[in-house]
């Protein structure tokens, strides 16, 4: 299972009704949180999420209202006595770029722990669960992020009993664990007792980009596709093309393309007051469109037919 929340879903400023950009995930009793922009600490608190199981902290690319609320939250957790590490994951210069924000937040009780991407594509386990990060097209390096929860096959009880493994290490391997008898030396591996892989369960968030093949290529078969729409007005599309934006309508086109479940619009610009008035439109290319709003959520639980 995977909760998901919207933090903030503004761009370039914050607004009194609408924080800047940051979304969180929860996963087996860990957070990962992408992107940290100024109010993404009141965002938590008005949601009642606690920041204290943030593992991970991954961002997109620099700009201010991506990362501008990272000193705050870092110092929130020194003053919470936070001990354990924490991994910061982001495009190549990211510890050059931490560091210079920690002037204001120089003495932490805590590691953090750096994870720079230097190629197109790269895929980290996180213990649990799988990030896909991949590049895409902004004025400066950017990435998105796809979360993964894979499911192991279904275990079967027969197929254990007639090959005599001992009930003991039923649990372990149905886990995915592989287990060695200490008292016969026998090896048994998962493989001997799961049917086929099921279908798990994916998220994939991208902001502050042009359409590229890489989001459809990433975004496929998501459940839940978090993707910005900073304009809805025709008129914008210079602009969005100059500054290396996505339209709603660009948005939506990946969304059916990619064949997700669900879409998620943010990011929107501080001119976009009301985005409802693009709805309409928006859902004849593609039904399942949600408008982004702060705090809006959701729970995401595997298929009960899998």
């Amino acid at each position: 299972m995977i909760d998901v929340c919207l933090l903030g879903c503004g761009g370039m400023m914050p607004l009194p009704w609408r924080h800047l950009t940051s979304m969180i995930a929860r996963i087996n009793g860990s957070s990962l949180l992408v992107d940290c922009g100024e109010g993404t600490q009141i965002a938590l608190r008005k949601k009642g999420w606690s920041f204290k199981p943030i593992d991970v902290i991954c961002f997109t690319h620099f700009h201010g209202d991506h990362i501008g609320g990272l000193p705050g939250l870092l110092l929130t957790m020194g003053n919470a006595e936070r001990t354990k590490p924490l991994t910061l994951i982001g495009p190549k210069g990211l510890e050059r770029v931490v560091n210079s924000l920690r002037v204001i937040a120089p003495e932490l009780p805590f590691e953090i722990r750096y994870i720079e991407i230097d190629a197109p594509q790269k895929e980290f386990d996180l213990g649990g669960y799988r990030l896909q990060a991949f590049k895409v097209s902004h004025r400066v390096p950017c990435y998105g992020y796809s979360l993964m929860l894979d499911r192991t096959g279904r275990f079967d009880a027969e197929r254990a009993r007639n090959a005599g493994i001992p009930l003991k290490f039923w649990n372990p391997l149905q886990k995915g664990n592989t287990m060695t008898d200490p008292d016969t030396g026998k090896v048994y591996t998962p493989d001997m007792v799961l049917g086929p892989a099921r279908k798990g369960l994916k998220v994939t968030y991208v902001t502050d980009t042009r359409p590229t093949q890489s989001i459809r290529d990433n975004a496929r078969g998501s459940d839940l596709f978090i993707c910005e729409g900073m304009y809805g007005e025709s008129e914008k599309l210079a602009n969005a093309k100059e500054h290396r934006h996505m339209m709603m309508q660009e948005a939506a086109d990946i969304a059916r393309d990619a064949e997700v479940k669900e879409l998620w619009l943010t990011h929107f610009s501080p001119s976009l007051v009301h985005p409802e008035e693009y709805l309409d439109e928006l859902k004849k290319i593609f039904p399942e469109t949600v408008l982004g709003r702060d705090g809006l959520s959701t729970e995401l639980d595997y298929e009960e037919n899998e």
